[in-house]
């Protein structure tokens, strides 16, 4: 398996948010609302959401809220694993399917369920993995994001914010993070005779 390094993660972060600022501009200038396209829960054409939400944004005030912690998020999660967008492209689905399964009937556009479960993958697998750099990272995340991650998954009455969106991004990075550190440790080798444990 080819290993990827971190600069070329740190690449990939560059190009998923030029990615989603591109899908934005282009909205303006073509005929059409691209988020009609976002994810409506339990309808067939809300399905086609589930992978289209994170690069669909109802305004420019709702890209640049997202921007920042699509691009502080994914850089630390580039700099601390590997298989990064193995790992993004499941919080997508993951986060995505439940929000179809279970939200609330509105058209659901954003990064915002990336964003919550990047904020929940980086805190659960830090802290279950127990290593120094991952650890540091899920203080800084927790910090920074906790109250966010608490305060946003809070039903919000009479708003267009997508609460169940952050609710189930929480909860599929979540358990995205627990699994991730699961499969990592089942896939380390074994030590042999005389060799220690790290």
């Amino acid at each position: 398996m080819v290993r990827h390094t971190i600069k070329q993660e740190l690449h990939g972060v560059l190009l998923f948010v030029a990615a989603v600022w591109v899908v934005y501009l282009v909205d303006l200038v073509v005929p059409g609302d691209f988020t009609r396209w976002g994810l409506v829960p339990r309808t067939v054409w809300g399905l086609a959401g589930i992978p289209l939400t994170p690069f669909l944004h109802a305004s420019f005030s709702h890209l640049i809220g997202n921007t920042l912690p699509l691009v502080v998020l994914l850089m630390l999660m580039a700099g601390s694993r590997s298989r990064t967008w193995l790992a993004v492209a499941e919080m997508i689905l993951l986060g995505g399917g439940l929000l179809w399964l279970f939200g609330r009937g509105d058209r659901h556009v954003g990064a915002s369920v990336l964003v919550y479960s990047l904020i929940a993958f980086l805190i659960v697998a830090g802290f279950r993995e127990k290593r120094l750099v991952p650890l540091l990272i899920a203080l800084v995340v927790g910090f920074f994001y906790g109250g966010t991650l608490i305060s946003g998954v809070l039903p919000s009455i009479g708003t267009n914010i997508s609460w169940d969106g952050h609710l189930f991004g929480a909860v599929a990075g979540g358990l995205l993070g627990y699994v991730a550190v699961g499969r990592e440790k089942a896939s380390e080798p074994e030590p042999g005779p005389g060799q220690l444990a790290s």
